[in-house]
C-alpha cells in the first residue's frame, strides 16, 4: 500500500518492515485523539475559508463516524497501513474522494503525531490522577482507623522509636500528594497545543493555531513552532518522571508489606485469597502481589532515563528515534494504574496485629520516652540520655509503653484534614470536567 509521503519509487520491504516497527500497535493507543485533532484541525480550516461549508459538514460527519468505531473497539489499522494518521485519511477518501484528501491541509504528520500524543498523556494523567486520588484516600481512611495501634519504627533497620500503623500508613497518603504535585506539573506542561507547528517549521497557510486550542481544550499554545517539535520527548520524559515518582511511593510500601507479612516481623496478614502458596511447603503464604508490584513499579523508576538516553545529542527538528519512546512510555499507564489497584486491594484487606509493643524484644522503642521524661522533670538533656544508656547497659532499663505524640504530623496528631486538604487542591486544577465538556461540545 502506498505511503503518503511516497512519490513514485518503491521502499525497500526490509526498510519498510524495519521502520514501521511496532508502531501499528502502539498507534491504537492514539487513534482516538487523531480524530479528535482532525475534527479541531477542520473547524478551523473552515474558519479560515480553506475549507467549504459543505466539506466541512462531510468531514466532520465521518470523523465522528469513525470516532465512535474506536470508542466501540472496533477499530484497527488495516495491513500495511503505515500509521494512524494514514489509516484516517484512507478511509475518509474512500468514503468522500477528493474531499478527504484536504484534512491534511496545512499539517504534517509531525505535528499530527504531536497533538495526538499530547491528547493521550493529558488524559491518561487525568485517569492516573483519579487513581492516586482513591488510592490516598484509602491511606487516610485505614491510617485514622490504626492511629492508635503502635508499630515499631526503624532506622538502619534497627530498632528506633515507636510509631504506629496509623503513622506509617499516613507517611505513605502524603507521600503521594507530592506525587501528585509532580502529576499536575506534567499536565501543565503537556496541556499546550502543538497543532499548527507542521514539520516544525509552521505554516503559510493563514491557519488559526488560537482556535484549535480552543477548540480541544488545551490551556495555551506551545506557541514557538521549533519548540513545538523539540518538545516531543521532553513532554514524554516529565511524564514519565511524574509517573516515576508515584511508583517509587508503591515500590516502598510494597518492600515494607513484604517485611511486615514475615514471620520474623508479623506486624500484619492478608487473607488465604490474597496470597499464594508453595508447591513444597504447605504453609507458605507468599506476599506475590506485593513483590510484582514492587518489580513493575522498578521498571517505570527507569523510564524517565530511558527516554532521556533515547533523545540524547538529537538535534532540533524532527528524527525517527522519537518513534520509539511510544512503546516504552504508553503501555507503563496500564501497568501502573493496575498497580495502584492491587495495592488498594490488599490495603483494603489487610489485617494488623494488636498491643505488638508488649512484646519485651522492642522495650529499647522506649528508651527515648524515657530520656524525655527525664528531660520534663528538669535533667539536662545530655545527663538523661547518659543516664538511661548507662541502665540500658546495666540491665536496668525501666519503661512504659504509653506514648504522648501531640506535635503536627506525630503519631497523636496525624493531620490527616490538613494533607487531605492539600490533595484536594491539586486535584482540582487537574480540570477534568471541563476538559470533558470541551471535547464533548467538539464532537457535537
Amino acid at each position: 500500500m502506498s505511503k503518503l509521503w511516497q512519490k513514485n519509487n518503491d521502499v525497500a520491504s526490509a526498510v519498510e518492515k524495519f521502520t514501521i516497527g511496532n508502531d501499528q500497535a502502539m498507534d491504537q493507543y492514539l487513534a482516538s485523539y487523531d480524530v479528535l485533532g482532525s475534527i479541531a484541525h477542520i473547524t478551523m480550516l473552515s474558519e479560515v475559508g480553506l475549507l467549504t461549508a459543505d466539506e466541512l459538514v462531510q468531514l466532520k460527519k465521518a470523523l465522528v463516524e469513525i470516532y465512535q468505531t474506536i470508542q466501540d473497539g472496533k477499530f484497527k489499522l488495516a495491513p500495511g497501513v503505515e500509521d494512524i494518521h494514514s489509516q484516517v485519511e484512507i478511509l475518509l477518501t474512500s468514503k468522500l474522494g477528493d474531499v478527504g484528501k484536504k484534512i491534511h491541509s496545512a499539517r504534517s504528520r509531525n505535528d499530527q503525531v504531536l497533538v495526538d500524543i499530547k491528547l493521550f498523556l493529558r488524559s491518561e494523567l487525568i485517569q492516573l490522577s483519579a487513581s492516586v486520588n482513591d488510592f490516598f484516600k484509602l491511606l487516610q481512611t485505614k491510617s485514622e482507623l490504626h492511629k492508635n495501634d503502635l508499630l515499631p519504627g526503624y532506622t538502619h533497620l534497627q530498632l528506633a522509636m515507636p510509631s504506629s500503623f496509623g503513622l506509617w500508613l499516613g507517611a505513605y497518603a502524603e507521600s503521594l500528594v507530592d506525587d501528585m504535585t509532580m502529576l499536575h506539573a506534567a499536565y501543565n506542561v503537556v496541556n499546550k497545543n502543538p497543532l499548527g507547528s507542521a514539520a516544525g517549521y509552521g505554516s503559510s497557510f493563514p491557519i488559526n493555531r488560537t482556535r484549535t486550542t480552543e477548540l480541544l481544550g488545551f490551556e495555551s499554545l506551545n506557541f514557538n513552532v521549533v519548540y513545538a517539535q523539540m518538545g516531543r520527548g521532553k513532554a514524554e520524559r516529565i511524564t514519565a518522571m511524574a509517573m516515576a515518582n508515584i511508583a517509587d511511593t508503591l515500590a516502598k510500601l510494597s518492600m515494607d508489606a513484604c517485611l511486615f507479612m514475615n514471620q520474623n516481623f508479623g506486624f500484619i496478614q492478608f487473607p488465604d485469597t490474597l496470597t499464594t502458596g508453595s508447591s513444597i511447603m504447605p504453609h507458605k503464604k507468599n506476599p506475590d502481589v506485593f513483590e510484582l508490584i514492587r518489580s513493575y513499579c522498578n521498571r517505570i523508576k527507569a523510564l524517565p532515563n530511558e527516554i532521556m538516553l533515547m533523545t540524547t545529542n538529537l538535534t532540533s527538528g524532527y528524527h525517527r528515534d522519537l518513534q520509539l519512546l511510544k512503546e516504552h512510555l504508553f503501555p507503563a499507564f496500564s501497568q501502573l494504574k493496575n498497580c495502584i489497584e492491587m495495592a488498594s486491594l490488599m490495603i483494603e484487606n489487610m489485617e494488623v496485629k494488636k498491643d505488638l509493643l508488649a512484646d519485651t524484644k522492642y522495650q529499647y522503642l522506649f528508651s527515648v520516652e524515657e530520656v524525655n521524661k527525664l528531660v520534663n522533670a528538669g535533667m539536662p538533656f545530655r545527663d538523661a540520655y547518659k543516664k538511661i544508656g548507662l541502665d540500658i547497659e546495666a540491665g536496668k532499663f525501666a519503661y512504659t509503653t504509653e506514648v504522648n505524640h501531640s506535635h503536627e504530623g506525630s503519631i497523636g496528631n496525624l493531620c490527616t484534614s490538613e494533607i487531605a486538604d492539600q490533595m484536594k487542591t491539586i486535584q482540582s486544577k487537574m480540570g477534568a470536567d471541563k476538559l470533558q465538556a470541551c471535547l464533548s461540545q467538539l464532537l457535537k
